[in-house]
């Protein structure tokens, strides 16, 4: 008896820390959050907790142009992400040989320079006179020569920011895959296209799943690139977040905006990762095969 109590005076004891962290600086906040959201603050006067619904379906109302924008840039980023890096993930496991940390260590690359300033020089990459503009319009890709200020600069900033998220864990997955399975199914006279799509596609599905929800949330809330990439008409929800927060003081609609974009997401993670399968997310590689 002795002996089973300490085990589980060990096992909460481990928890112990992360658990008081996650109350600490989740719940608590997220708390005041929610009482904040419901609060009523008209023309910049603050008036207390006064279960003020409304601001709820102002929040729907007032901003849904945003809120679709948001998701259809974020969507947009996370499978153009999803495009690039698998072929990279899959080339750095298995074909980059000794210059495989090289590699690794180009995809974590842009992390060494703050978020802001990575953002910032896709300004002067998608000016007008840059040689990346001249060439896309040589290829028609942008015949009249302006990016810059653009839903596709902000999707390309999206991307360009958000990639090693998606790199990474398709990497960690197809790094840690059985080489010898692919060999048995060679060996049972699968060309190579089977072969990815019947056993290194779905052995890789955890790292898929967990990059696609790694780029999906930070992009749909992102606002910097937004920002600094895109005119008025390419704000994005976050951006709307920022704004009455910090420039119009609408603390109770700005915190209200949050809680729902983050019940939006939520929908959308718990339906992605019903149709994706809970065993890839879990990493139970043998039943996704």
């Amino acid at each position: 008896m002795g002996a089973t109590l300490k085990r589980r005076l060990g096992a909460y004891g481990l928890l112990a820390p992360g658990t008081i962290w996650l109350v600490l600086f989740f719940l608590v906040p997220l708390y005041f959050l929610g009482k904040l959201s419901l609060n009523v603050n008209v023309q910049g006067v603050y008036y207390p907790f006064d279960w003020h619904w409304a601001n709820y379906s102002d929040a729907l109302s007032l901003y849904d142009t945003q809120f679709i924008r948001s998701f259809i840039y974020s969507i947009t980023a996370t499978l153009i992400c999803l495009l690039l890096a698998y072929p990279l993930a899959y080339a750095i496991a298995f074909k980059a040989g000794r210059w495989r940390h090289a590699m690794l260590l180009a995809v974590v690359a842009p992390f060494f320079t703050t978020y802001l300033i990575r953002t910032i020089s896709w300004v002067t990459i998608l000016s007008d006179e840059s040689p990346v503009v001249s060439v896309l319009k040589f290829l028609q890709i942008a015949p009249s020569g302006h990016v810059l200020f653009t839903a596709p600069a902000v999707i390309a900033g999206l991307v360009y920011n958000y990639l090693p998220f998606m790199v990474l864990p398709i990497y960690a997955s197809l790094e840690r895959l059985d080489t010898r399975l692919m060999e048995a199914a060679k060996d049972l006279y699968a060309n190579a296209q089977t072969t990815f799509f019947k056993v290194t596609l779905p052995l890789s599905a955890p790292g898929v799943v967990a990059g696609t929800l790694l780029t999906f949330i930070p992009a749909t809330g992102d606002y910097v690139n937004a920002e600094f990439l895109g005119a008025p008409g390419n704000q994005m929800i976050g951006n709307v977040i920022q704004s009455l927060y910090l420039k119009q003081r609408e603390y109770p609609a700005a915190a209200a905006l949050s809680f729902v974009l983050m019940a939006i997401i939520l929908v959308i993670v718990l339906i992605y990762i019903r149709f994706a399968g809970s065993e890839a997310l879990m990493g139970e590689e043998g039943a996704a095969i």
